[in-house]
């Protein structure tokens, strides 16, 4: 993709119903601070060349970040993002909103969504009908990612009159567990978090999208880094990760290496994950900028986003050394194609 500033994190991708795709990041100096602002990018339909990188929201003294787009049956397009005082990182957050009705080339006025200190969001909602919508989202009271990150915990908001009001529900025993991504399956709905203890991609299943069961772990590893589930045309479901964690304890808050990234294909609703194939694997790079200590700027792919497209292909965008954001296109059949060196190699087929 285009760069407009020197820093580029958390891709999200948007097809939309006229089969283009449009991909969503934020962008500035450093994550944090004054003028991090909201872009997009737009391939169009039957297209191989993204288009010009273009800002979408920014504003002196504010810091946004983690932009989620849907767009719903009227065609209407919302974009979610959060905002918090520069260089007072993610306790003070919270999420705003803009609209577009001409498919991404206008945008209304940014407007507060969630207000209570410390909102976040990630990853798109389900759309159950035209106004039935289940969104997922955490709450982060601490600064740091590590340091407190135990009192981070998720939450479900829910609507059922097309975003005018909206119903919390609580996730039970979730701290420490966040950015849960959905996906709805014939008999409810399945969530997998990202664990700041980075040990394991935890697990709920819900009826009803309201009431959810306490997340459990699965065998997939997690570094403290951002995941990302999805539904294919067939049925199928397909997880973007980082293979890699800290180790297998629950009892300390801490990361882990941003790579390789990875892709994972369940033919049963996610109870058995067989094929796994790298994606990025990365050298021996270091991994920290000596001028913002605790920052990843290389050798980082992290915080994927994919989607199957018009042509039945799947997309997956991330991070690229924090530089830039990437997107790959590739035909599901790929993924059983090749292999991991990862953590995790799949569970054996029976």
């Amino acid at each position: 993709m285009e760069t407009l500033a020197r820093s580029s994190h958390a891709a999200n991708l948007l097809k939309l119903k006229n089969g283009d795709l449009l991909c969503f990041w934020f962008s500035g100096t450093h994550e944090g601070d004054s003028n991090v602002a909201i872009v997009m990018s737009r391939l169009m339909k039957n297209s191989n060349q993204w288009g010009k990188t273009v800002e979408i929201d920014r504003q002196e003294g504010r810091s946004f970040q983690n932009p989620v787009a849907f767009q719903t049956a009227s065609g209407r397009i919302w974009l979610l993002h959060t905002s918090q005082p520069a260089g007072e990182w993610q306790s003070n957050a919270e999420v705003l909103y803009l609209t577009s009705d001409d498919a991404g080339q206008s945008w209304t006025t940014p407007h507060p969504l969630f207000t209570q200190p410390g909102s976040f969001t990630r990853h798109p909602p389900i759309q159950i009908n035209k106004k039935h919508w289940v969104l997922p989202i955490y709450y982060t009271p601490n600064r740091s990612i590590t340091d407190g990150a135990e009192s981070n915990y998720s939450a479900i908001k829910l609507t059922k009159d097309g975003g005018k009001s909206w119903q919390e529900c609580r996730i039970p025993q979730s701290n420490g567990l966040v950015q849960q991504s959905i996906v709805r399956l014939a008999n409810g709905f399945l969530g997998l978090f990202r664990s700041r203890y980075a040990d394991f991609i935890y697990k709920s299943t819900s009826e009803n999208g309201c009431d959810w069961t306490a997340p459990a772990p699965t065998h997939l590893p997690n570094n403290n880094s951002s995941i990302q589930l999805t539904t294919l045309n067939d049925g199928s479901l397909v997880l973007a990760f980082n293979n890699s964690s800290a180790g297998v304890t629950h009892d300390k808050t801490t990361t882990s290496a941003r790579k390789p990234l990875s892709i994972a294909l369940s033919e049963d609703g996610g109870k058995t994950w067989p094929w796994i194939r790298d994606i990025e694997t990365g050298g021996s790079a270091p991994e920290q900028d000596d001028t913002h200590p605790g920052r990843k700027t290389h050798e980082e792919f992290s915080y994927p986003s994919l989607l199957q497209d018009a042509q039945g292909k799947i997309n997956v965008a991330y991070s690229y050394n924090r530089e830039t954001i990437k997107v790959v296109r590739f035909e599901q059949n790929w993924i059983k194609q090749g292999q991991t060196e990862g953590q995790f190699k799949g569970d054996s087929l029976k």
